[in-house]
């Protein structure tokens, strides 16, 4: 029987530990918690960065530092976020005055930890919130805290038991995380408060309540990672399934991003350029659009493809695209440093290597060339790499699914149009084409050509949509189909999600295969779902795809390689070589 290490020997017990150490492959995710401040001191309950530990992370304590370097600083250092209990919530920051009632506020807390939850939130990053913590959730993300319950409580939140005491029982929702962990629809809790969440707000969901209906946990509508529960799982017996929830989603976020560093991320249709008129800040985070610097960075998306939308009639259409084109090239120039102009595959792989997103440049909706078979040349030399041909009405390129069929198809002055197109390397894209004209370009052009966002009208039976037919022969002739995230294309009737994107997706790997398909937006030009809301939930998808068991490799034909595999074979016309 081996002797006892002597505690007190430390250079020993150091160089036993050393030795059996982890190997350095092995990922051990990093929980930061946030501190408690009062009496100029940050602390923390041990049972916080003791059931982290023990849950398989290593916990870091994130002091209230009112510092914005400090707190993105952190966030990129950390794989998940425990928000910590403690006193109330100053109700200024929800626009209120406070209450009688209020309790001791502690306004040092207040200011970063709501920051660095919604900033936490815009990367996906898991996140935990415990008492204080499920109110920090809903104070930042566009819930309501009551600032006291006594007037509806019907039993005691404010107990006077020791903590580790569970002091009453909560209902918990069968479709929710807890119950996942815990497989039972009543649980036993401690309660230690009299603030409560009393909305969830949009972005939520409550998953458990007391017997006098106080939200007692939410979990996000959005990202399966995100979640509060109002008692102190710390301090219960079984409260450790709860930490080794957090420390798994931590794990599986970690590896996530080193996943998407050796992935292309490409969006092939964008229309946030229709908002630069209103003096939106591309650099900045701007709820007024749904791309932006910070949002790509957000969601590690590599590249956009920013078109300039004509509407029908446009005065002066040639003349209208180039001001657009002028404006984001602008806007690229003062961020240089971040972004680049990209015409080619191997640019765009060439700006990512050197730290940099790619836009580059399309158009929706032929009119642009104004009549004129030069302008093809013109738009050519700007860099734009595809044009739509129509949009919601004929032109004098060809008819629209939602057009009057003046044409039959594609004209006379379309079929010079693909001809010319083909022979300056821009693709054609089929979006918002009608059937006849669908069938008409794909034998016309002698190039494979894509649809940059459309759907599957098997799964929603909408004109814009494509047919079974019409993606097997896209695919045939070697194009693909940019899946997109309209609400009308993706069903019928009700709100589409994520889900109804990834349904879309893989009713058309199944019937093109994975060679043919990938993701355009829409967004800015109606794009967007729950799950797949901006462009910083790329990351969201790209989880999404992962836990449906696809391979990097299927991941990266998704994101982009498909697309400008197509790109490539057009651009070979104009001596560009990937």
């Amino acid at each position: 029987m081996s002797k006892p290490m002597d505690k007190y020997n430390w250079q020993s017990l150091l160089a036993q530990r050393v030795n059996t150490t982890f190997p350095e492959t092995t990922i051990i995710p990093v929980i930061g918690i946030t501190g408690n401040y009062g009496d100029q001191t940050c602390k923390l309950a041990e049972g916080y960065y003791k059931s982290v530990l023990k849950a398989g992370a290593i916990p870091i304590i994130i002091p209230p530092l009112d510092d914005t370097d400090a707190i993105l600083n952190t966030l990129r250092k950390i794989d998940g976020l425990i928000l910590s209990g403690g006193g109330d919530y100053d109700p200024r920051y929800a626009g209120e005055e406070p209450d009688p009632k209020l309790g001791e506020i502690n306004t040092e807390r207040d200011l970063p930890e709501l920051f660095i939850t919604r900033l936490a939130y815009n990367r996906q990053m898991p996140i935990l919130g415990i008492c204080r913590g499920i109110q920090t959730l809903a104070m930042a993300l566009d819930g309501k805290v009551k600032q006291d319950i006594t007037d509806v409580a019907t039993i005691n939140h404010s107990q006077s038991e020791d903590r580790s005491v569970a002091t009453h029982q909560v209902t918990i929702e069968k479709d929710s995380i807890l119950y996942q962990l815990y497989e039972k629809t009543q649980l036993s809790v401690n309660s230690f408060h009299h603030q409560a969440v009393c909305d969830c707000g949009e972005r939520f969901r409550v998953t458990a309540k007391s017997e006098d209906g106080i939200i007692e946990a939410m979990e996000s509508r959005e990202y399966k990672s995100i979640m509060g529960v109002q008692w102190h799982p710390e301090c219960l017996d079984d409260g450790l399934p709860i930490f080794e929830w957090i420390v798994k989603e931590a794990e599986d976020y970690h590896n996530l991003l080193v996943f998407h560093r050796s992935l292309h991320t490409l969006d092939s249709h964008c229309d946030t350029p229709m908002f630069f008129p209103q003096g939106v800040d591309f650099g900045n985070r701007d709820d007024r659009i749904l791309v932006d610097l910070h949002k790509m960075n957000d969601g590690h998306l590599d590249t956009s493809i920013m078109v300039a939308y004509l509407p029908q009639p446009t005065e002066n259409p040639t003349a209208y695209a180039d001001s657009i084109f002028d404006k984001i090239e602008e806007i690229v120039s003062r961020h240089k440093d971040y972004l680049a102009i990209a015409d080619s595959p191997a640019s765009i792989l060439c700006n990512k290597a050197n730290g940099k997103k790619s836009i580059m440049l399309g158009i929706e909706n032929g009119i642009a060339l104004d009549g004129k078979l030069e302008n093809v040349e013109h738009f050519s030399k700007r860099g734009i790499v595809y044009i739509t041909l129509c949009h919601n009405g004929d032109n004098d390129i060809c008819d629209s699914a939602k057009g009057s069929q003046t044409h039959n198809g594609v004209s006379k002055f379309g079929k010079k149009v693909i001809r010319e197109m083909n022979k300056r390397g821009i693709l054609v894209d089929l979006s918002h084409a009608s059937e006849k004209s669908f069938y008409d370009a794909l034998e016309i052009s002698k190039k494979p050509v894509v649809c940059s966002h459309s759907n599957c009208r098997a799964l929603c039976d909408h004109p814009r949509n494509l047919t079974d037919d019409q993606m097997r022969a896209l695919a045939k002739k070697g194009g693909v189909m940019q899946i997109t995230l309209y609400h009308g294309f993706l069903r019928s009737d009700g709100e589409a999600t994520v889900e109804d994107v990834l349904a879309h997706l893989e009713h058309a790997i199944e019937v093109m295969g994975i060679e043919h398909v990938g993701i355009g937006t829409d967004f800015d030009g109606d794009g967007g779902v729950r799950g797949f809301a901006n462009a910083s939930d790329v990351l969201n998808f790209t989880r999404l795809l992962r836990k449906r068991g696809y391979s990097k490799e299927d991941i990266q034909k998704i994101w982009g390689m498909n697309f400008l595999y197509v790109m490539n074979r057009a651009q070979l016309a104009k001596g560009l070589l990937w």
